[in-house]
């Protein structure tokens, strides 16, 4: 199958510029990252119930839930340091194969633990997988479509990892309702959400089976073993001064986002359920049907979010082609700020889902411009390595937001006697925390705009 490009008008929409096989790729690359975030949501969502059924009933489900996340994200930043090299090495498509497997092997495997413990590993197993797929599935969309396709490509690709959470919300809310029916047991419907997450799998087979190398990386790697260009390497990433500026404002500039989703954000569930949980006992509800319908509300709550996700990677899109890269990263960043702290102080019961897809378009649309930006600051031989250096190895600092959030709350709601005090306590913990949206705004004025600009190479 030729990976040459069709010839349409410039002015034609991104996606008339690809041949069948570059929608292969597309689609092959976008699904990878969809059934990433798919597993990742499910995790998020099954979380609590997760930690309530293994921890014993003196320990904090939500502390060990920041501990389990916090792990999570460790393993995803030490897969994307490990695959992202490999893959500028041995090729995007056969590193991206392992990962697949490894994300959703060890999300099943999730389901059969007996303790806090085993949970652990497997989510740092699975970490290690879901790291690994983000840079590898960029580098690939960016070194096989056209220069013209490519904006637009890699900012749909990252909209569709929405679809792979609504999913997970949709899992979600079946989960529920199966409870509340009594199909299944209640207070097991985590490990059902975590057999799901297996399913990714089966991907694999497709992507083994059709998808090529890209040209542009297989003639740059011969040419960089004739010329003795190390591929991968991060000595040659961070030893040469043009990368070793974008790999380090980068990886800050991701920070700032991968706290404010993973350490904030993503810990809406935990706002939404304990809301939902006082509003549903102030109507009567039954207290046997309390779990279900908790889990049904944070599937909704879930879906909403991501929905509104959607609709702001695609807006980020928009705005990078328009404004450029630089300008559109600045309004997100101010954006996810306000947006963030107008939730958790607002959010007050079912009137207010609305909310959620407001916080999920503002924090999700700056991902869209990692996927965007990330691959333009470096040449091909580092592509994957870079990408992966900057979105993962902020992770490592990233994951010590769960951590923050859990100590912070720990401390204001130190004293606190009510269940209305110590739900004030997290409200404010997350408030505070989301000031590290300033951190890439700071980093945004050192880095170089590429709007319009051909990707670096050797």
């Amino acid at each position: 199958m030729s990976q040459t490009a069709l010839s349409p008008d410039d002015n034609d929409p991104w996606y008339k510029h690809l041949t069948p096989y570059h929608w292969f790729v597309f689609i092959v690359a976008s699904l990878a990252w969809l059934f990433d975030c798919l597993d990742q949501q499910l995790f998020l969502l099954a979380r609590n119930s997760a930690m309530k059924a293994l921890l014993p009933p003196d320990m904090d489900p939500i502390k060990y839930g920041g501990y389990a996340t916090s792990i999570f994200v460790a393993g995803w930043a030490t897969g994307g340091l490990i695959f992202g090299s490999v893959g500028d090495r041995i090729g995007r498509a056969k590193t991206l194969t392992l990962t697949v497997l490894i994300y959703s092997v060890c999300t099943g495997l999730s389901a059969f633990s007996k303790g806090w413990v085993d949970f652990a590993i497997y989510r740092f197993l699975t970490g290690l997988g879901v790291g690994g797929v983000f840079g590898l599935a960029v580098a690939l969309v960016a070194d096989t479509l056209p220069d013209r396709a490519r904006t637009g490509a890699l900012g749909t690709l990252q909209a569709l990892s929405a679809v792979g959470n609504v999913t997970a919300g949709l899992v979600s809310m079946l989960m529920g309702r199966l409870e509340q029916t009594k199909v299944i047991e209640a207070g097991v419907s985590w490990k059902y959400m975590f057999l799901v997450g297996a399913l990714p799998a089966f991907l694999c087979v497709f992507i083994q089976i059709r998808l090529k190398e890209p040209e542009k990386w297989v003639k740059a790697r011969a040419a960089g073993k004739a010329a003795g260009v190390k591929f991968g390497s991060y000595s040659a990433l961070l030893g040469d001064v043009r990368w070793r500026k974008n790999a380090l404002l980068g990886m800050v500039l991701c920070i700032a986002g991968v706290i404010g989703l993973w350490g904030i954000g993503f810990f809406s569930p935990e706002l939404v359920g304990d809301v939902m949980q006082r509003s549903l006992e102030a109507e009567g509800v039954p207290a046997a049907e309390i779990a279900g319908q908790k889990t049904y509300w944070i599937g909704v709550n879930s879906i909403v979010q991501n929905i509104g996700a959607f609709i702001g990677m695609l807006l980020f899109t928009k705005f990078a082609q328009s404004l450029g890269r630089k300008k559109a990263f600045a309004i997100a960043y101010v954006a996810a700020l306000v947006a963030t702290v107008g939730y958790f102080q607002l959010f007050n019961g079912r009137s207010d889902i609305w909310m959620s897809a407001i916080m999920g378009g503002c924090q999700l649309a700056l991902f869209a411009g990692f996927a965007i930006y990330l691959p333009e600051l470096f040449p091909t031989s580092l592509r994957s390595t870079g990408t992966s250096f900057c979105y993962n190895v902020g992770r490592f600092v990233a994951a010590s937001g769960p951590f923050t959030l859990g100590s912070l709350q720990a401390a204001l709601k130190a004293g606190a006697t009510t269940p209305e005090a110590k739900l004030e306590a997290f409200r404010n913990a997350c408030s505070y925390m989301s000031v590290i949206f300033i951190l890439g705004l700071v980093a945004l004025i050192f880095l170089p705009e590429t709007k319009g600009r051909a990707m670096p190479e050797d």
